[in-house]
């Protein structure tokens, strides 16, 4: 069993579930951002959470979320943990934790050392940062794009509350960013598909390898 946690987010289908289960997760995560080619329904994510084991963190990943979205999905699915990946305010992030009872995961884009000093401004607020890959301007989705971000700009940089690594992650790279980072905690999308929003049960497996 790897000492790695791992997240893996974006499962649609109830093999999803059952192969990230087996491959050891930490979390799972369920998408809720028309846009993403991972796009689950609130009843289909419903379904889906019913199904994962005990002890592993549910987790809602939005974007930009309104309290009337985040209202339906907590009211329907059994959820451990929010994650806000859009362009939420640290004022947003203590509102939402204040309203749903849930510990959130602020998602923050990094593309130079100049995007380190946002982050610093959600770490008191947020219960865990996600560091990802900035998306370019032009990109009209916040992550899951399958782009990494150069992992030297965080390499033995420490922060007062968990924190975990995505963008980009792969079966084959993925224990090279943990060496250079020294990440406790990683987070898997696209590195882990056949197609977009298709998940493949051999690289979930072979992740899970990759960090044992």
């Amino acid at each position: 069993m790897t000492s790695t946690r791992i997240k893996f987010c974006g499962l649609s289908r109830p093999e999803d579930v059952a192969a990230a289960a087996k491959a050891g997760a930490a979390y799972v995560g369920f998408v809720f951002f028309p846009k993403s080619p991972r796009n689950v329904s609130i009843e289909t994510a419903a379904e889906l959470a019913a199904e994962v084991p005990v002890g592993i963190c549910k987790v809602a990943l939005t974007v930009n979320a309104d309290n009337e979205l985040l209202d339906r999905i907590t009211d329907t699915v059994p959820l451990d943990m929010l994650q806000l990946h859009g362009k939420e305010t640290p004022e947003r992030v203590a509102e939402v934790k204040a309203r749903y009872g849930l510990p959130v995961m602020k998602a923050v884009g990094i593309a130079t050392e100049d995007d380190l000093p946002t982050l610093e401004t959600y770490v008191s607020v947020a219960d865990q940062i996600l560091l990802d890959a900035k998306p370019s301007p032009d990109d009209d989705r916040p992550g899951g794009n399958g782009v990494a971000f150069d992992w030297t700009l965080i390499a033995n940089r420490r922060w007062p509350v968990p924190w975990m690594l995505a963008g980009g992650l792969t079966p084959d790279n993925v224990a090279e960013a943990v060496r250079l980072t020294g990440a406790r905690q990683v987070d898997l999308s696209s590195g882990i598909e056949s197609a977009p929003g298709v998940k493949d049960p051999a690289k979930i497996a072979a992740l899970a390898k990759a960090l044992a």
